[in-house]
């Protein structure tokens, strides 16, 4: 199949997996009935806690708003979120996803230490929370540890506000093994590296982190804003993608995230390299990064993916409509990420699928015999569906509904229905908890 659809097709899951396809097929009695089904999308890019403060950093102060004065109000709340809180707000995120169509995350997970600084007793305390959350609401994780030692450029001290992400390259080992022990039983969690970005990093310790995990994948936030392309071509004379491009062996392992700010010769480089572009147009947006050039990219054979990184607003059309939309408005043209062969949303669909797979180091979600039982059913008895054939039916979806996902399995489990996941109201306790106890600090 070629991952959709739309009628006359009976799919059968067994033991977590996709046992038969039947086409041409009647409805049976008993039968669950789904007027489209698609195979679920991976969010590449995530920073859990950061859910907990959304929509709470839209005031504007007495100089202009940026990422960076964004940065100080995201460092505040990080450095007073506590680990039961985190599990509170990260399972709530987690159910919102599931909600939306989301089937996968990429949790890039920097927020290692107690408030003071100082390890957890175990180093990967925080990482097990997050897992933890995921194995309650059934989400598949790839758990991505990030390494942060510096607070810019050049290997300069980080900051006290920073204190709850720092490790030297010896505590990022002892976390990653403490994490791979962990997560060795479940079937639900793969793990990778994530070198938060060159700023954080050093040179050498980008290297040393990539090779902790062979074959695994590699995450990096790069060039998300212009001031960290000055800062860089400072630093090295070079712009963070070209210097990556250069130095780091970028390969299909890597996922580099926003990579926002390109010349024309490093958006071909980097489509040719094998590497995903990670894709987060709610948040760019929000932050006012700025936007990827993904027609270059692309028509030059790149891989890109979708993540809800600060997670301000959860959802797979979100993510799309806004991608599309971003492009639309700088290049003043319709369907700009579309082919000939393909209707914009499916081919949208299609795209973030293959990349957030790769990305994320798993098989993409199909629908095939012997495939992972990772299905979304969207309700298609509903206004914006009515007009539209069977062909343009993503179409509708994406850019003509508020989402309109009723029924969700992983590996066969039906964790969301009638649009609710299972574990809502308990999730929605817990949360609202969490953020009273947080809002008294």
């Amino acid at each position: 199949m070629d991952g959709v659809i739309t009628a006359g097709v009976r799919v059968t899951l067994a033991n977590g997996r996709i046992a038969a396809i039947e086409v041409g097929a009647a409805a049976k009695s008993g039968d669950e009935c789904a007027g489209l089904l698609l195979p679920g999308m991976a969010s590449l890019h995530s920073h859990a806690f950061q859910r907990g403060m959304a929509g709470l950093a839209e005031v504007r102060g007495s100089s202009e708003d940026s990422f960076w004065t964004w940065r100080e109000a995201m460092y505040r709340f990080a450095l007073a979120i506590t680990p039961d809180q985190l599990e509170a707000v990260a399972a709530q995120l987690y159910v919102e996803m599931l909600e939306s169509g989301f089937t996968r995350v990429g949790e890039f997970h920097y927020l290692h230490h107690d408030r003071d600084g100082r390890p957890y007793s175990d180093i990967a305390e925080l990482a097990m929370r997050i897992c933890a959350a995921a194995e309650a609401t059934g989400l598949r994780l790839t758990l991505l540890p990030a390494f942060y030692a510096h607070a810019t450029f050049a290997g300069a001290p980080p900051t006290a506000a920073q204190r709850r992400f720092v490790n030297d390259l010896d505590g990022y080992a002892q976390l990653l093994d403490s994490c791979r022990r962990q997560c060795s039983s479940s079937g639900n969690v793969t793990l990778g590296v994530a070198p938060h970005s060159l700023r954080a990093v050093t040179p050498q310790q980008l290297a040393a982190v990539a090779a902790m995990l062979p074959g695994r994948p590699v995450h990096i936030h790069a060039a998300e804003q212009t001031r960290e392309v000055e800062d860089c071509l400072k630093w090295s004379g070079q712009r963070p993608v070209e210097w990556l491009l250069d130095h780091a062996g970028i390969d299909q392992r890597w996922c580099l995230i926003h990579a926002t700010h390109m010349s024309e010769a490093e958006v071909t480089r980097l489509a040719k390299s094998g590497a995903t572009a990670g894709l987060c147009p709610v948040t760019e947006a929000n932050l006012g990064d700025g936007i990827f050039d993904g027609q270059q990219f692309l028509r030059d054979g790149g891989t890109l993916g979708i993540g809800t990184d600060s997670n301000v607003l959860v959802g797979v059309v979100d993510e799309l409509r806004q991608l599309e939309y971003s492009q639309r408005l700088r290049d003043r043209a319709r369907n700009v990420l579309s082919t000939d062969k393909l209707p914009t949303g499916h081919h949208l669909y299609q795209t973030a699928l293959r990349g957030g797979a790769r990305a994320l180091g798993v098989t993409q979600s199909v629908i095939e015999v012997g495939a992972a039982a990772d299905l979304v059913s969207i309700d298609i008895d509903q206004p914006p569906f009515v007009a539209a054939p069977a062909a343009q039916l993503l179409d509708a979806w994406i850019f003509a509904s508020h989402g309109n996902v009723d029924t969700v399995w992983v590996a066969g489990r039906k964790l969301v229905e009638g649009g609710r996941h299972v574990k809502r109201d308990e999730a929605i306790r817990n949360f609202v908890r969490a953020m009273k106890e947080l809002a008294a600090i």
